[in-house]
């Protein structure tokens, strides 16, 4: 941004913008609710996204650390790192009267208050904002809304992906132009409050946590007709195998990343996601294996394999090529 647009930017900028950012990234054992943090960032940034300082640490997950082939933290690395506990107030400190940031915010903010409830205590964040949120209010021309794609867009150069710092200091670096575009144009910002768990279980328990379904009291995220899968429907999954490209994919029931991130996963790795549940469905994604909905009494009805959303993200990272595709 050259000074001209600084100075045009500073008599512009909104006063109902917040005044300070905490741009945040966690690798965990995985998904699901029980999940645990391995590592987490903070890059504190003030009003206008210039970045004041940034933190990160180790966290011993008391559990085995999950996808060591994507953060690269194993047993032995994290044996020695602090328990949450003993780094909950460091984080609180770097997280006070700020907004969250991240890319898939509900995620991060829920793994984060998950983490706290354990703890017994609360996390001071009252409000976050979602960058792939942000970037659809903004229109950026972005194919699809990995991380990735996001910084290559505004140049910045990821130089150690899945490391909670260095994934920060991405979405830092490209947050800030994305906020300084948003005050350009008047744009308001997508914020979502961030209700924080009072107790804490291990037993199943209701979802979303902190879970708002948007400022607008819609969906933060417009639904939209997918393009039709390219590839035919090899048929069905067939349990501790591989998934194939052009396999028809059904979602029943909340989900730990946001629904349609999830499907965009499965579209963007080959998968036609299916909104109902047929004899031609391969697969059947739920949390909830015993509840009655409809989908999953068709799918018992025409003994469609059914696995939870922790399984299908681990099957995703290793999706086949269609017949004839390689």
């Amino acid at each position: 941004m050259t000074m001209l647009d600084d100075q045009t930017t500073a008599a512009t900028w909104p006063t109902a913008y917040p005044e300070g950012y905490a741009v945040v990234d966690v690798e965990t054992t995985g998904l699901a609710r029980d999940d645990r943090i391995v590592s987490a960032a903070v890059y504190r940034l003030d009003s206008r996204g210039n970045v004041e300082d940034h933190w990160y640490t180790l966290v011993n997950p008391e559990r085995d650390p999950g996808p060591v082939w994507i953060h690269g933290l194993t047993t032995d690395v994290l044996a020695g790192a602090p328990l949450f506990p003993e780094i909950a107030g460091a984080l609180a400190e770097r997280l006070d009267g700020r907004v969250l940031v991240a890319h898939n915010a509900i995620f991060d903010w829920s793994m984060i208050a998950r983490e706290y409830a354990r703890a017994e205590r609360t996390a001071p964040t009252r409000q976050r904002l979602c960058t792939i949120a942000l970037s659809k209010e903004l229109g950026l021309p972005l194919p699809n809304h990995k991380l990735e794609t996001l910084a290559a867009h505004f140049g910045v150069v990821q130089e150690r992906a899945h490391h909670a710092l260095d994934d920060a200091r991405v979405l830092a670096e490209s947050f800030r132009p994305s906020l300084h575009a948003a005050a350009r144009s008047g744009v308001r910002l997508p914020l979502l409050e961030c209700r924080p768990l009072t107790e804490w279980s291990d037993a199943p328990a209701a979802p979303r946590v902190g879970y708002q379904a948007s400022y607008r009291q819609s969906s933060w995220r417009a639904s939209r007709k997918r393009p039709a899968c390219p590839y035919p429907n090899p048929g069905r999954y067939e349990p501790g195998g591989r998934l194939r490209q052009g396999m028809r994919v059904a979602f029943s029931g909340d989900t730990s990343v946001d629904r349609e991130l999830l499907e965009d996963r499965a579209v963007e790795a080959g998968l036609h996601v299916a909104t109902s549940v047929s004899r031609l469905t391969s697969l059947l994604v739920t949390n909830d294996q015993h509840s009655a909905t409809s989908k999953t009494v068709k799918a018992a009805s025409f003994g469609t394999p059914v696995i939870d959303e922790a399984a299908f993200t681990q099957l995703l990272r290793d999706v086949a090529p269609a017949a004839g595709q390689g």
